[in-house]
């Protein structure tokens, strides 16, 4: 390994696939510096879901609005979606592992931040740039796998060790978090980062390359911005009506965010080295793939949400049983991780998917129907497990999909789109999802607050339930029951949402994208 940017990318070049094929294969070095790359991965999927089960806590010591507990959850995943593409470029131009270094120390100092916040408005603000440092860990450890693995199989498999890395840590951020908020404070759970990142920068200069692409692209900074323009306002817009309701704020908003990414798609087709090629959407099974990893992600990331809640704040057990019955849903997401490459050698990896989806679709339906108290518990973990099948599926065969459907000389534009679908799906799960069960629970909650009470309490109670069961000692009895109850509305609307999606998913996955060959036959299509 040396210390200079090495001029080769066996994705981006233009040999034939016999001569791929035989290209030398990793050694001990490659698969260790693999093993590397799995940290800050974990790390990332960790990040996403560290905070459902301690956002209870977190709310009664920093007292968040629900718009504000919105932005907590989803402020990382957002900008980690909306700086992935320009970091991609960035670390062509400066180097892939020197990224990965930067912005895993900026990762760390982030999550210091984040971990001692005071202010509400100061954890939106280090969770922003927690996003904005994840978003150059993403590409770079995806990156480096196709560098450090030349032997097409070899880097399929590395693929799929990297993707089923960042489900494990999606899964095991509600069980960590579980076991850190019994013992600490709710900050603790941002700390975890600081110890894997010292490792990362010990062991990164010995066991992983550095790459810079040869003919990378000038970082567009127009584009940059536009790609920013064209998003915040349209977050921000949904934000609000699902605050608030209609009104002529969030739309133009949203009109404004439209606007911008005409403008960005526009700048993009006239470039010669754009910051996103758009003609990559041109390939069908490209697109589609997508579309499925985007939607199968809404519906995992809002429903995780959910049933977080649920455990801690319908069925009453603490962080650290509500994170060890989410264990269940995470050993199935892994099963399907390793599983679904497997049968992908076999089975067509569309007919993989769909399969994966529809046994999902049940498992929504079960949420749909638990009652709320712990007597449902057992059918919301049933539920949510053959929900977390469907997400190892996608999570481990997407970016093989995404990348085997695009031109070879396009493979890391088609990776960073990959990643970007994937945590904005999640961001966009939470807020809509967790959206529409708000504003379900807020329906169902105004007409059975009774009078007298004061305004603080009634505003807890009208906000959300775990506002209403951070002023419990307040409330009058029974009215913290029919907050529950108002929850548990959403919840099931929410779910059954979630299942309709999904089975459209699962069709589409199995007819359009019949053609993919099966893994391994040396052809993105038969």
């Amino acid at each position: 390994m040396t210390s200079q940017c090495e001029f080769h990318d066996t994705i981006s070049d233009n040999a034939t696939g016999a001569a791929r094929t035989r290209a030398a294969t990793a050694g001990a070095r490659e698969w260790l510096g693999l093993a590397l790359l799995a940290l800050p991965t974990i790390l990332l999927g960790l990040d996403l879901t560290l905070l459902h089960l301690a956002l209870p806590a977190l709310a009664a010591d920093l007292q968040p609005t629900s718009t504000e507990a919105l932005w907590i959850m989803d402020a990382y995943g957002f900008m980690i979606a909306g700086f992935l593409i320009t970091m991609g470029t960035l670390g062509d131009r400066i180097g892939r592992r020197r990224l990965l270094m930067i912005g895993a120390a900026a990762f760390a100092v982030a999550s210091t931040i984040a971990a001692f916040s005071t202010t509400a408005a100061m954890l939106i603000a280090a969770r922003a740039l927690l996003g904005m440092a994840g978003a150059t860990l993403m590409p770079s450890t995806l990156a480096l796998i196709t560098n450090m693995f030349a032997d097409p199989r070899q880097r399929a498999l590395g693929f799929g060790i990297w993707a089923t890395m960042f489900a494990l840590g999606m899964a095991l951020g509600p069980v960590v978090g579980g076991g850190l908020l019994a013992h600490f404070w709710w900050g603790a759970a941002f700390l975890i980062a600081v110890p894997v990142v010292g490792l990362l920068l010990i062991l990164a200069p010995v066991l992983l390359p550095e790459y810079c692409a040869p003919r990378a692209g000038a970082l567009d900074l127009a584009s940059v911005g536009l790609s920013l323009a064209a998003m915040l306002p349209v977050i921000y817009g949904i934000k609000q009506i699902a605050k608030g309701g209609l009104g002529p704020d969030p739309v133009a908003a949203i009109v404004v965010g439209l606007v911008f990414a005409a403008l960005f798609v526009r700048r993009q087709r006239r470039l010669a080295d754009p910051l996103l090629d758009i003609s990559l959407f041109a390939d069908r099974a490209f697109s589609v793939a997508l579309i499925v990893l985007l939607f199968g992600l809404v519906a995992v990331g809002g429903t995780m949400l959910l049933v977080t809640q649920y455990l801690q704040l319908v069925a009453g057990f603490s962080p650290l049983v509500a994170g060890l019955w989410m264990g269940p849903p995470a050993l199935a997401m892994v099963a399907a991780g390793i599983a679904a490459p497997l049968i992908a050698r076999r089975v067509r990896p569309g007919f993989v998917v769909a399969g994966a989806l529809g046994l999902s679709v049940p498992g929504y339906l079960m949420l749909s129907q638990v009652a709320g108290d712990a007597s449902g518990a057992i059918i919301a973990v049933a539920g949510f497990s053959l929900a977390y099948l469907g997400l190892g599926t996608i999570a481990a065969l997407g970016t093989d999909l995404v990348v085997g459907s695009a031109p070879s000389e396009k493979a890391g534009s088609a990776a960073a789109l990959s990643e970007t679908v994937q945590d904005l799906g999640i961001s966009l799960g939470i807020a809509i999802l967790g959206s529409l069960a708000t504003a379900i629970y807020r329906g169902a909650i105004l007409d059975r607050i009774p009078a007298g009470l004061s305004d603080d309490v009634r505003g807890a109670v009208a906000d959300s339930l775990w506002a209403a069961s951070a002023a419990g000692p307040s409330l009058p009895a029974g009215l913290i029951m029919e907050a529950q109850a108002a929850f548990m509305a959403g919840f099931s609307s929410a779910a059954m949402v979630s299942a309709a999606g999904v089975c459209i998913l699962a069709v589409l996955a199995a007819v359009l994208l019949r053609e993919v060959g099966v893994v391994g036959d040396g052809q993105a299509h038969e």
